[in-house]
């Protein structure tokens, strides 16, 4: 257990600025289409918005096909129950309702407004809803309090052919339940063994025993307690009909009576509702779920002060297990709206409680561990459900959604390929997703590509191994000392056996002979003695699998991750030898956009031949990665103005490429907005480019590297690379401390190198 006196905090005032600096609230609008010109204007309302008028008059789904309908939710609240402070007003719920917005299209890219009513009476608030109710594609219902919530959400479910769904209630137990199947998998308890107590009978609390009770938790082990003591069955006060569903025959009348031997144990009440007594009269190994915002009904600290056999869970980020909702709603949602289903049903709940509970039993990208200040996350008692930052939940729980929705007859446009579906999910929340597909799909469809990875012993480079492997883009090889590999591997929850994931130690492979006396004929005449040959294969990673590649025992080498760019360059480059020029070739994605650029890591000042051919190069290699090149030569000058002695080489490579015929549209010199907006060219009307440049030669590395990081560095788009091209055989050269996931990605492209353009 991580220290748990280690929190996050933050002033009243800090809130109260977030929310106001440098605009009020958390959300704005964004148009989808150009506003930029009279037409623009013309086509976005009158006349032109006549048409999809007339189109949705005749029929109304086709709302669907002509406005935001499909992937807009509502976000609807009338203020009482907010969070855990009560009933303070519609207004008092906007800050939350527009958080909810925000939390919807930061993880699901669902667009989504709030809306705030201005009402307590449940019959006038669903009138309100229904009226407006077929503006959006989805309706989610937040803040409301028991039992007015039940009644609200079953009527408009009703009332409305889209999907209504109160998140107070469903999101907690759908993210409970699935806790609830990890933590009873981690200590050894069947589902339909456990016996479970429920403390809070409120809209939360009574959904999650619903839906654990659908998991497999059997009926007559669950008792629920409010704050009259235990619900039972024939009790004459303070039931309806909500509470009287779940209301069992047992002799307990408190809480504390209760929890005497349970299992399990659901906070969805208050502080201080479960002492330290309570958790100390639970069976072995309890399980306890504390949810109650802001403050849960026992703190972890408690607890493990009393039980060190406890798996705990919170409502709050800043202890482990958070049962947050946002690992529900927004997949939930994104699922049932790219299905276009009438509702979101038990079937669609059930589907993202088990997705959730099989996507925290795998292991944990390196961006989880980046959100969380470094902290490793690995499946066990301290990490039971995914992180909000997983980025892998995008395209993992909105599937398994969409299918139940299917299955259950709910989907009015059902998906017929669910794998891409996947692909276009990633690429909804990452634009380097449709690109990785293809290579990816490529090095698959080839014959298995033998990889090796330099640096075998370092831990992310194991996991990013492993992700190779279980990816199934070919075969890792580990180089470094195999007790270490394993161990380290052992530490991070991998098993390596029967994977297919081989280990080779350099210090004591029967090829290092072999290797030595190749290389060293090699080197004989650069200075090198024999002596000096040996000692590189024998002790440097590097150049062991360099030869590896070279003497053709393996395919490519991805390496990196613990020495700088230059010097593990160097002692490739001692190995193999430069098939054709060789640059660094950056691929920048942003705004739907995919930009190539060059030359990032290579050619400190090219002179006007090396801009020529790095452009030849790089033209060569965006064709072989499924695009038309169109190369723009940039510049601080437009066509000779202002003049300079980098923009005269930049026109020299530009004759050249004239002279020598070469086969892809090319232009410069020029500065970014030319090259990238073909509107701005009346002015230069001899320009080649028939559309806007997708690689960018730029004049100098330093321009090249600047300009990638810059980007990256201000957000909004992602930079892969620089990848290394032009060498006989693949290698790519990770940034030192790559990630897990930036290993995979060079380990994918080096196998791509490899594969043949029929592949």
């Amino acid at each position: 257990m991580p220290d748990l006196t280690d929190k996050q905090t933050f002033s009243d005032q800090d809130a109260l600025d977030f929310h106001r600096v440098p605009t009020p609230g958390k959300i704005s609008m964004a148009p989808t289409k150009p506003m930029a010109t009279q037409r623009d204007l013309s086509l976005a309302y009158s006349p032109g918005v006549a048409i999809p008028v007339l189109a949705i008059a005749e029929d109304v789904d086709k709302a669907y096909d002509y406005t935001s309908k499909g992937n807009l939710v509502a976000v609807i609240s009338n203020g009482t129950a907010i969070l855990g402070l009560g009933n303070l007003g519609h207004m008092a719920s906007k800050p939350v309702m527009e958080g909810k917005s925000v939390l919807f299209k930061r993880f699901a890219d669902v667009d989504s407004f709030d809306v705030e009513v201005k009402t307590t009476d449940p019959d006038e608030f669903i009138t309100v809803v229904k009226n407006i109710g077929d503006t959006w594609g989805g309706i989610n219902l937040e803040d409301i309090k028991s039992p007015e919530c039940f009644v609200i959400e079953s009527e408009l479910q009703d009332l409305l052919d889209i999907p209504v769904f109160h998140d107070d209630q469903h999101g907690t137990a759908i993210i409970s339940t699935a806790g609830l199947i990890n933590a009873a998998h981690i200590v050894g308890k069947k589902l339909e063994d456990l016996k479970v107590v429920l403390a809070g009978a409120g809209a939360a609390g009574l959904s999650s025993i619903a839906l654990m009770k659908a998991a497999g938790v059997r009926a007559e082990n669950t008792v629920i307690c409010d704050r009259d003591g235990v619900v039972y069955r024939g009790r004459p006060t303070g039931m309806d009909q909500w509470k009287a569903a779940h209301a069992t025959d047992t002799p307990h009348r408190t809480l504390a009576e209760a929890m005497v031997g349970a299992d399990v144990v659901l906070g969805l009440a208050a502080k201080g509702a479960i002492t330290k007594a309570m958790v100390a009269s639970m069976a072995p190994n309890p399980i306890i779920f504390a949810m109650a915002n802001p403050d849960p009904e026992i703190t972890p600290e408690d607890v493990l002060s009393v039980r060190s056999d406890a798996i705990i869970a919170t409502g709050r980020s800043d202890y482990p297990n958070q049962v947050n909702n946002v690992l529900a709603f927004p997949y939930l949602f994104r699922g049932a709206l790219d299905v276009r289903a009438r509702r979101i049903n038990h079937e669609m709940k059930v589907a993202c409680a088990q997705a959730l509970a099989a996507l925290a039993r795998e292991d944990v990208p390196d961006e989880v561990a980046a959100a969380y200040s470094g902290r490793k996350l690995k499946f066990g008692p301290d990490y039971i459900i995914p992180t909000p930052f997983d980025p892998r939940l995008i395209s993992y729980i909105p599937p398994f959604v969409a299918q139940a929705a299917m299955d259950s007859g709910v989907a009015r446009k059902p998906i017929p390929d669910m794998e891409v579906y996947r692909t276009s999910l990633r690429g909804r929340a990452d634009p380097t997703a449709a690109l990785m597909q293809k290579i990816s799909s490529a090095v698959r469809s080839a014959p298995d590509k033998r990889v090796v990875f330099a640096e075998g012993e370092e831990p992310s480079v194991i996991r990013a191994a492993w992700g190779f492997k279980q990816a199934e883009l070919g075969t890792p090889i580990l180089i470094g000392r195999e007790d270490l590999i394993r161990q380290n591997a052992a530490e991070a929850g991998l098993n390596f056996d029967d994977l297919g994931i081989e280990i080779v130690n350099a210090r004591v492979s029967h090829k290092n002979a072999e290797y030595t006396d190749w290389l060293y004929e090699k080197l004989q005449r650069r200075g090198y003695l024999k002596r000096d040959v040996q000692r590189m294969i024998n002790q440097d990673r590097n150049y062991f699998a360099a030869a590896m590649v070279a003497r053709g025992e393996a395919d490519a080498v991805v390496t990196g991750a613990t020495r700088n760019f230059n010097m593990v360059l160097k002692e490739i480059r001692r190995v193999l030898d430069v098939k054709e020029r060789m640059i660094g070739l950056s691929i920048l994605l942003s705004k739907g956009r995919t930009l190539f650029v060059a030359d990032t890591s290579i050619h400190e000042l090219p002179n006007a031949e090396e801009l020529a051919e790095i452009a030849i190069q790089a033209a060569e290699t965006v064709r072989k990665l499924g695009r038309t090149p169109r190369v723009a030569f940039l510049s601080y000058s437009t066509f000779g103005n202002p003049p300079g002695e980098r923009g005269e080489k930049v026109r020299e490579a530009i004759r050249i490429l004239d002279q020598r015929g070469v086969d892809f549209e090319y232009e410069g010199e020029m500065p970014p907005e030319l090259a990238l907006e073909p509107g701005l060219r009346g002015a230069y009307p001899f320009m080649r480019l028939t559309g806007h440049a997708n690689v960018l030669v730029m004049p100098a590395i330093h321009s090249a590297s600047i300009s990638t990081r810059l980007v990256q560095s201000l957000g909004g788009a992602t930079v892969i690379g620089p990848l290394l091209v032009g060498l006989e055989k693949p290698v790519q050269i990770v940034s030192l401390g790559a990630s897990v996931s930036e290993i995979i990605t060079a380990a994918t492209f080096a196998a791509y190198d490899g594969v043949s353009p029929e592949a």
